[in-house]
């Protein structure tokens, strides 16, 4: 990830009118809103009351007849805000989550499900955004997505309608689109108790909503968080043609449809298995639920949370949508964990939820309160121990060519500055059985089922931070061939279990509370702590790709055996620190199990090391990996 931040474009204009917009609340408003918004250090205080909220249900025209009935789909929207301040006059902002999960899976760590009375009004609210922020002046917006829970239409993964879906009632909430009092009927409703001033945030599937649209420049969205959010969907689903999974989004539409739009959305069923081939080829589907060439569209600001573990939603989305976001100036912050697919909330719950408040205050509100000069980064570096940079990468990170050579024993090679001898190579033969913890288990035996190349021990840490390549030249003995690339940190430490049951964490009995409650919604969430293992060697970033698609990602083809082809595998972004004492190695070898689909045979690769290379960002560059490799002697 060598892409240099521009300076954002966006602060200046956006703190002068949310100031100036700030400074009028405080002066016309009455007595109460200026008690919640005027706290110490410009921070909004829970004033108002959360068991007096207004809770109520709104239907919000899409413009979209999805479900083809020849009318346009309502998406159900559950609010709450605060009475006091709609007594009051006072306008308040959104913070809105759109998911599709609010009634078959659940969100957050304990899978909490929207519930309503006998008259259908919300009850409860899944997560604590509303306990915490309502209380404190906001208004907290969970929107069904299309196809699901209460709303019309059909669950479209990532594409038109899931975004239109979200940013239908940015529209609404904006004076733009129109709302209902109910699902059918013709009574309209406006939304005009607020700013107009939305973020939204979510995990998983709603950060990816979150992520679509911003791309879509949708005035009023201010600030998106999208935590472990995806960027493409295609890079869900495939690696440069390599499936990561043996379904698509049509499995995922029909697990999450409610069982009205399951009977009438065949069509858009039938859409999703046509445009979504089995093999690995991109497609215009593909290109529409691609959200990064559309970054320069990003008017809000993006507060970004992965683990860089997360083997769900892998780590190349937020690589490659923050590169993007870099690239047009967009002003942003990050968090990496070493969890896997964890909310922030569930591994470092004080200092997120300080950190949110402050984040919404500042965009939503207004405040001066320095959130955005705050170092752009934290990265956690081992359990519970976090680093800050004041930019992502850092500065002094430089793509540095690392070249893989033979040693003395075959499939054990060095990783070092200085080319291979032209004509060398290395072998192995695909074995789907085997995954990356077993080529590390055994980098300093010669085994069949992949080459692997090794730094001497480090005489100093080496930082990597960004996105790697991994540059091919390699003939099959096949038809097909699915190739894998590791970077393994090989040295003892103590890491979160990223692998285990919680992804990192565990989930303890006690609680502890974040705002207000009421009998039907609870503030107070299970405590967890960190889950860790010890472990002999680490990996850190990945990448994958299907051979036959080294030409073409829209058209791949089958193999000559015995010819050899050039492809280029892209690795995840991460942020790693390998410490002095330690070595770094680069593995290649085929099907890494669990971690994406094998081919339809098992080939033998050979790889042309003279014709190969990794480009690594190292922090400090070629001279940092010189010293640290060599002792300040070039290898």
């Amino acid at each position: 990830m060598s892409l240099r931040a521009r300076q954002p474009r966006i602060p200046w204009k956006t703190l002068v009118l949310a100031a100036v917009a700030a400074v009028l609340a405080v002066l016309l408003a009455p007595g109460a809103a200026n008690a919640a918004q005027a706290g110490p250090g410009g921070e909004s205080r829970p004033v108002y009351s959360y068991a007096h909220a207004i809770r109520e249900s709104v239907w919000v025209d899409t413009g979209i007849d999805g479900d083809s009935n020849g009318r346009s789909d309502r998406v159900a929207v559950d609010i709450v805000r605060p009475r006091e301040a709609a007594q009051q006059g006072r306008k308040v902002p959104v913070i809105m989550d759109a998911s599709p999960y609010y009634s078959c899976c659940g969100r957050g760590n304990e899978s909490q499900k929207k519930t309503y009375d006998a008259q259908g009004n919300p009850v409860l609210f899944p997560l604590y955004y509303d306990n915490y922020f309502v209380p404190r002046g906001y208004a907290t917006v969970l929107v069904d997505l299309a196809g699901t829970n209460r709303s019309d239409g059909c669950v479209d993964v990532g594409g038109r309608s899931d975004v239109q879906s979200a940013k239908a009632v940015v529209d609404w909430l904006n004076g733009r689109a129109r709302g209902y009092r109910d699902r059918t009927g013709t009574a309209t409703v406006d939304a005009d108790w607020t700013s107009g001033a939305v973020g939204m945030i979510g995990k998983s599937y709603d950060g990816t909503v979150a992520n679509g649209v911003a791309a879509t420049g949708v005035k009023g969205l201010k600030t998106i968080v999208p935590i472990g959010g995806i960027s493409s969907w295609y890079d869900y689903y495939f690696a440069k043609g390599a499936a990561l999974y043996d379904g698509g989004p049509d499995g995922l539409s029909n697990s999450i449809e409610s069982s009205e739009a399951r009977a009438h959305c065949q069509a858009v069923q039938r859409r999703l298995v046509e445009g979504a081939p089995r093999n690995g080829n991109f497609t215009k589907l593909w290109e529409e639920r691609d959200y990064v060439p559309n970054a320069d569209k990003v008017r809000a600001s993006v507060f970004v949370v992965h683990g860089m573990q997360d083997l769900n939603v892998r780590t190349k989305h937020f690589g490659q949508w923050w590169d993007a976001l870099a690239e047009n100036g967009v002003e942003r912050k990050i968090w990496l964990s070493q969890a896997g697919h964890v909310d922030p909330f569930d591994f470092r719950r004080a200092e997120w939820t300080d950190t949110l408040h402050r984040w919404f205050d500042h965009y939503l509100l207004g405040y001066r309160n320095g959130v955005e000069r705050e170092p752009m980064a934290d990265i956690e570096r081992h359990p519970d121990q976090w680093s800050t940079d004041r930019q992502w990468p850092p500065r002094g990170a430089s793509a540095t060519t690392l070249r893989p050579v033979n040693g003395p024993v075959a499939g054990v090679g060095t990783l070092g500055v200085k080319p291979a001898p032209a004509g060398s190579t290395a072998s192995f033969t695909d074995d789907p059985k085997l995954d990356e913890d077993a080529w590390a288990a055994d980098i300093d035996r010669s085994t069949p089922s992949k080459t692997g190349f090794i730094t001497p021990a480090l005489t100093r840490d080496l930082r990597v931070s960004g996105s790697s390549t991994v540059d091919l030249k390699v003939t099959p003995s096949t038809t097909s061939a699915h190739l894998s690339a590791v970077l393994v940190d090989l040295g003892p430490d103590t890491i979160r279990d990223y692998a285990g049951a919680g992804e990192g964490i565990t989930t303890l009995a006690d609680r502890t509370c974040w705002g207000s409650s009421t009998p039907g919604d609870s503030a107070c969430y299970k405590r967890t702590a960190a889950d860790t293992k010890q472990t002999g060697h680490t990996v850190f970033s990945r990448g994958w790709a299907d051979l036959g698609h080294y030409a073409d990602l829209w058209h791949g083809q089958r193999l000559t055996p015995g010819t050899s082809y050039r492809i280029t595998l892209d690795l995840a972004a991460s942020d790693h620190v390998v410490p002095a004492g330690h070595r770094l190695a680069l593995i290649v070898a085929g099907t890494d199990k669990g971690l994406i689909e094998p081919a339809d045979t098992t080939p033998k690769v050979t790889v042309d090391l003279a014709g190969s290379a990794a480009r690594v960002p190292v922090v400090g560059g070629y001279p940092a990996f010189v010293r640290a490799a060599s002792g300040g002697h070039r290898s």
